[in-house]
């Protein structure tokens, strides 16, 4: 057995109820999430619309995640999930700079990592993901990619070249599909913005950041230092000077 996922964009409406089932099935802190709705708008007016493409774990077969974790607290189990041990995760962070696709959060009151898991412990219990049971157009379908006559595995066969994953150049094999779209929801790259829609149009750089002869500590001592010598003379005129201008305001 082997679980994948899959959504049809085509289908899917944005609605966001598969977020809060996640939050509240989980326990997801503020902040944080393991599934979300990301949305793009395409064309220009009048002729746009609007594409939404839930992101979550992937559940990669060739997950980097779980190689670099030193304490396999990202660990596969039978079915394919690629689960998280939070007994034996160290907060390293290790997951999340491997993932490709950011699906790894660390949870601010276990100082574990964290992240999609398919609702492994509902899987357990023979019960479907809550994101699928939520979704109001069935867009979410789960199921097992090994078993010809599962509902998702006939879903890939009859939309044969229409089938697409994120990020493939990483060699992941990631177990999570979409159906439709185009190729704009799953690489920004293919997005662009036209010349004269942009939001900012007359885009200028800076020649540098900063001033490069002075540090962070310069900041603070700025209202008693120029870029001038002083002498312990000019510093008590300094303090005359804002003595008086507080009296001239009516302070005590």
């Amino acid at each position: 057995m082997k679980l994948g996922f899959l959504v049809d964009l085509n289908l899917c409406m944005g609605c966001k109820g598969c977020e809060i089932a996640c939050k509240v099935e989980n326990e997801v802190p503020l902040s944080s999430w393991r599934l979300r709705v990301k949305y793009i708008d395409i064309g220009t007016f009048p002729d746009t619309s609007r594409s939404f493409t839930p992101l979550r774990c992937n559940h990669c077969e060739n997950a980097p995640c779980e190689r670099i974790c030193p304490v396999s607290a990202l660990h596969y189990l039978e079915n394919g999930i690629v689960n998280v041990d939070s007994n034996r995760c160290i907060g390293c962070a290790g997951c999340m700079m491997a993932c490709p696709y950011g699906a790894i959060y660390m949870d601010p009151e276990t100082n574990t990592a964290d992240k999609c898991t398919y609702c492994a412990h509902r899987i357990e219990s023979g019960m479907m993901p809550a994101c699928v049971v939520v979704c109001p157009v069935e867009a979410n379908i789960f199921g097992d990619v090994e078993d010809d006559h599962s509902h998702i595995s006939q879903y890939i066969m009859a939309h044969q070249g229409g089938v697409q994953v994120r990020k493939p150049e990483k060699h992941t094999d990631p177990k999570h599909y979409y159906v439709g779209g185009g190729t704009y929801t799953l690489d920004p790259l293919a997005h662009q913005r036209l010349e004269g829609h942009n939001l900012f149009t007359n885009i200028t750089h800076l020649k540098h950041v900063g001033d490069p002869n002075h540090g962070v500590l310069d900041r603070f001592l700025a209202p008693f230092t120029s870029h001038g010598e002083h002498d312990n003379k000019s510093f008590m005129n300094f303090e005359n000077n804002a003595h008086e201008s507080h009296e001239q305001e009516g302070g005590h």
